[in-house]
């Protein structure tokens, strides 16, 4: 199905189905998943990036685990609102997953979202080799959790209509 907007997420959300955050590095995908009421999201294992049909395979096996419905994934954006080179590989990413999956994905501006989960896992007392394992979770984590709390206002703003 490849992009949607996060407001047909909100309309088109199936109960009893998950939603997975994404932050897609050069050597990792960080992944957290949601609860199935989307009002948390957890992390999960990092995926270990080697060649793209590899990675795919990880993923849509994550998600088939997960019962996941549709995927989050940070959009890379410069702070100044430009789209660089990371922009365009993780819409490559999207487009190239299209071909094998249904599932829709959602970009989600992630600015900041890494510096947040670095403060997060800094207050937590994680040792800076056990930061560095689970940052790009924590960071997933982030755009996931953004991305749930703009689904629960958008899904209160209709009325409860949909299938949410």
């Amino acid at each position: 199905m490849a992009a949607i907007e996060i407001d047909q997420l909100a309309q088109d959300w199936e109960r009893g189905k998950t939603i997975a955050g994404l932050d897609l590095g050069t050597k990792t995908i960080g992944l957290a998943v949601s609860d199935l009421s989307l009002k948390l999201a957890s992390p999960r294992p990092v995926i270990k990036r080697r060649k793209f049909t590899l990675d795919a395979i990880d993923l849509l096996a994550r998600f088939e685990k997960d019962n996941v419905a549709a995927a989050i994934i940070g959009l890379p954006v410069n702070m100044d609102g430009s789209e660089g080179p990371r922009v365009q590989a993780t819409r490559a990413f999207v487009r190239n997953m299209a071909e094998k999956t249904s599932l829709p994905f959602v970009f989600w501006d992630e600015r900041l979202s890494t510096v947040a989960a670095e403060r997060m896992l800094i207050e937590m007392d994680v040792s800076r080799k056990k930061r560095a394992e689970r940052i790009d979770s924590a960071a997933a984590c982030f755009i996931l959790q953004g991305a749930l709390d703009r689904l629960a206002g958008l899904r209160a703003g209709s009325g409860g209509s949909g299938r949410a």
